[in-house]
């Protein structure tokens, strides 16, 4: 066998996951990628010894919920080139590019091996912001345009490269990786359980609940600790309520690129009673202290619950209203539909997650494919378009939220009471892989983890699903005028921080 097979949130002896030759290796996993129900979760490197590199490959089945893990190692002193699985596989060429640059691993083939994000440890130090290399076009009727990276909105540092022909957009290059904050060493530095719960909920303040509850469930399957239905279920409701309250901030947002005020105003209203509902069930806004691994700090009371179910009966009549004004109005359509088309073939290459998927006719959502936590007795049947533009964009944020919303009352329903409970450290496995899947409102959220000898963590990974959807955008505002940037990137709405770790 070639490989070991995982379920989501399970971990797995390190001497059980095969060791190949890098020409078996590679073989494999493209073996694997020929299956449309196929994609790479994650697939990354770490120092197994001061002489070799361990690279892991994390295949995931959207048919059959498998996870299909399987590894080789690297001698870092042969310097040895590896034929690129990008050339073969484009959606591979994030994960080659990140690996390159952290460890100086020439992937021969690769069409696009440029640096991912200059982290502050990376192999090559000459290679830095001032001098990244971009794509360039020589000819007197194209011209570029630079955006950033200091914006003119409340916006995370990012640059962005347009090609232009005249105000049509031929080429967009996006140029990230001005924040690196190293918090997957971080990870490996902090030792006690509640540091580490503050650096997950610091990893992106949007997808709080979301990445909380990815390394809960890691820290529990590495540590063979069971959580009761009750904390199951609070932490879906948590991530539910996350995901309806950042989809309707981000049609208000919506509403703002376009000019339409009435929609801007009343959403983002809206997204603040959601929000404000995290503030009285845990005292933060964005679901801070909420969620711990092997603990539920904060139980849905009877209180709690009724509280809930009125903010959410004051929200969805007023949601529905507003949104059946807004995706009825001629002049929302007109900027709308149409524009920022990432076609069903270009998905297929490049192999996005989440709503970035499943507006482009791809089914890829974790709560189905790899069930977790509630979702291992809900039926979950996830929301897809296939026109790929700013209007599918939007509209599977209308229909999510909805979607969310029956949910988080069908899991009211369903809870029953619990007293606060909680453990101050976790003992791990030794020598033991493990991994988790979360879907985040942006899409899955993969974190693996390493122990070493004794149990301590020896390596850590955090996969936003902004590492697979970067490449989307910059295709989908191909064609397009200029000035259609701001709403195409907000319909998407990727995450800075989360993709430069």
């Amino acid at each position: 066998m070639n490989h070991i097979i995982l379920k989501n949130g399970q971990t797995s002896p390190l001497r059980n996951i095969p060791l190949l030759e890098y020409p078996s290796f590679r073989e494999h996993v493209l073996s694997l990628l020929a299956d449309p129900a196929c994609h790479c979760m994650n697939y990354y490197g770490y120092h197994e010894n001061e002489k070799q590199l361990r690279l892991l490959c994390c295949i995931g089945n959207d048919t059959t919920s498998e996870i299909f893990v399987s590894s080789f190692l690297y001698e870092l002193n042969s310097k040895q080139a590896l034929d690129s699985i990008t050339r073969d596989y484009p959606g591979m060429h994030i994960f080659e590019r990140e690996i390159s640059e952290n460890f100086g691993i020439e992937f021969s083939g690769h069409p696009w091996c440029k640096p991912v994000r200059y982290a502050f440890d990376r192999e090559d130090k000459t290679k830095i912001l001032n001098n990244y290399p971009f794509y360039e076009v020589e000819s007197h009727e194209l011209h570029e345009v630079g955006v950033g990276p200091i914006h003119a909105g409340i916006i995370e540092p990012g640059h962005f490269r347009f090609i232009c022909n005249g105000e049509k957009v031929l080429h967009l290059e996006i140029h990230l990786g001005y924040q690196h904050r190293g918090i997957e060493q971080l990870f490996l530095k902090k030792k006690s359980l509640i540091e580490r719960h503050v650096l997950v909920e610091s990893i992106v303040g949007d997808s709080v609940a979301a990445n909380t509850t990815a390394f809960a469930m890691l820290e529990e399957s590495l540590g063979n600790i069971a959580v009761n239905d009750a904390t199951t279920g609070s932490r879906t409701i948590a991530t539910e309520l996350e995901r309806a309250a950042i989809h309707t901030g981000d049609l208000s947002a919506l509403c703002t690129d376009i000019a339409y005020q009435l929609g801007s105003a009343v959403l983002q209203g809206l997204r603040t009673t959601l929000i404000n509902t995290f503030l009285v069930w845990c005292g933060n806004r964005f679901g801070r202290r909420l969620i711990r691994a092997g603990a539920n700090p904060y139980p849905l009371t009877s209180e709690l619950k009724n509280i809930i179910l009125k903010n959410l009966d004051k929200f969805e009549p007023r949601f529905d209203e507003m949104a059946d004004y807004m995706f009825n109005t001629p002049g929302v359509l007109a900027r709308f539909e149409g524009t920022g088309i990432v076609t069903t073939e270009q998905a297929n290459l490049i192999q996005p997650v989440g709503m970035s998927a499943r507006t482009c006719g791809m089914t890829r959502d974790i709560r189905s494919s790899h069930p977790y936590l509630s979702f291992n007795k809900l039926t979950h049947e996830p929301v897809c378009l296939d026109t790929g533009d700013v209007q599918a964009r939007a509209m599977i944020r209308r229909l999510e939220v909805t979607q969310s919303l029956k949910t988080i009352r069908t899991l009211l329903e369903q809870s029953d009471e619990e007293k606060t409970s909680g453990k101050s450290e976790i003992n791990l496995e030794s020598d033991t892989f493990g991994i988790s899947l979360v879907e985040g409102w942006r899409g899955e959220h993969c974190h693996c983890a390493v122990t070493d000898a004794k149990g301590n963590l020896k390596h850590y990974k955090i996969k936003d699903p902004s590492m697979h959807n970067w490449m989307a955008l910059a295709l989908a505002v191909r064609n397009n005028d200029i000035s259609d940037f701001p709403v195409c990137n907000k319909s998407f709405d990727l995450s800075y921080c989360g993709y430069d770790l």
